[in-house]
């Protein structure tokens, strides 16, 4: 028998947030190198103004409310407690859309975003296009975590939330929506599960980086492997301890929040587009929930799966269901269409964005969700 949903409300004891500020009122920063700021990671003049920030003006009790607003549950399945908006949509026939955050995100990417898809005349679009949004805390992160539980690769992550759509939540076929590990899963689901996917939309391509180039490369392709190799040698380090050795990184990100601020912080700027704003109390809502949940050592473990498992997509094999994706011009990679349509054979719609990147939900939402909106469109 299936789970019954059992809502849930967010609450951080008070005693929490006072270990949080006495924590960052007894930070002891490191030097930085006589360099161009950032030219080695999280500036020290930026975390001098980040830290004093979080602990005396940042409004935790804000940010729990602006989630809380909207409606959420825990349901047990795979053997944890998932947690999940379910946010129904104000339209004539709104479609079941399971939107996933990634790493090193969490559900309040979306704050901005779910109203957008679930009322969408409220910002002058057509009610017609309106989803009903179910948001989770991937198996494993945040709200989604508790300690001791078990670990989940992609693979499994897609299993838990097929499950919590189709037989949780009755939704015979639904629609997935995702960047980063929210877009491997999506994929995954638009593999493992095509009969059950309206379709997906992605902005994040999950082509395995170690696809050959063609013999005679295109400009456009020329350029995604040279950006690869870039991506490859300057930015992937965080991907080698995550993958080899979470734990011991674990440690020290449990146990300081200036450290775990700078871990997050860097990815935040590095893979967004300079010109977007990412508002400072969004970040830190979501470092904080990694912090109150203690999550961050589990939100490793897909790294982990990925170095030491097969790609979460098979060794030629592909993904048949309706495809759409964003190029935001900042994304991490890009890999051009020619290469992403050897896995992904029914790409719909492909639509290069003029600002954005790796957290669109946050840096563009409506963008991101006319995007969405129209792709759908097609499918209803």
């Amino acid at each position: 028998m299936a789970p019954t949903p059992q809502p849930f409300h967010l609450s951080v004891p008070d005693e929490q947030i006072a270990d949080l500020k006495d924590r960052l009122a007894r930070v002891r920063f490191p030097d930085q190198a006589p360099d161009a700021p950032w030219a080695y990671g999280t500036d020290l003049d930026y975390m001098k103004e980040l830290v004093p920030y979080w602990r005396d003006r940042f409004d935790w009790r804000a940010q729990e409310a602006a989630l809380n607003a909207f409606p959420q549950f825990k349901a047990k399945l795979h053997d944890i407690d998932v947690h999940f908006l379910h946010v129904p949509g104000k339209g004539p026939a709104p479609k079941p859309l399971l939107l996933m955050h990634g790493w090193p995100g969490s559900v309040f990417e979306f704050l901005d975003i779910i109203p957008r898809l679930t009322d969408p005349a409220s910002f002058g679009g057509n009610p017609a296009d309106a989803f009903t949004v179910i948001a989770p805390s991937l198996p494993g992160f945040g709200l989604s975590f508790a300690p001791g539980q078990k670990r989940f690769n992609i693979e499994q992550m897609a299993d838990c939330l097929a499950e919590l759509m189709t037989d949780v939540l009755g939704y015979q076929r639904f629609c997935a929506q995702g960047g980063d590990y929210g877009a491997f899963v999506s994929s995954r689901l638009g593999y493992a599960y095509p009969d059950r996917m309206i379709g997906i939309h992605i902005n994040l391509l999950t082509v395995p980086r170690d696809t050959p180039p063609p013999a005679q490369p295109t400009p456009e392709e020329a350029q995604y492997f040279k950006d690869l190799a870039y991506w490859l040698k300057e930015e992937t380090g965080y991907q080698w301890i995550q993958g080899t050795k979470p734990q011991t990184l674990a440690y020290g990100l449990t146990d300081s929040p200036t450290g775990l601020a700078a871990w997050i912080a860097e990815k935040f700027r590095t893979w967004t587009d300079p010109r977007s704003v990412v508002n400072r109390d969004h970040l830190l809502a979501n470092i904080s929930l990694y912090w109150f949940t203690g999550a961050i050592g589990s939100s490793f473990w897909p790294y982990y799966a990925r170095m030491h498992g097969p790609w979460p997509i098979p060794a030629g094999g592909t993904i048949g269901v309706p495809m759409g994706y964003c190029a935001f011009p900042h994304e991490i990679i890009r890999p051009p269409r020619s290469i992403a349509q050897a896995m992904y054979t029914d790409i719909r719609r492909w639509t290069p964005m003029p600002q954005g990147g790796h957290f669109a939900a946050m840096e563009q939402p409506q963008a991101l969700a006319e995007e969405v909106q129209a792709f759908f469109r097609t499918l209803r």
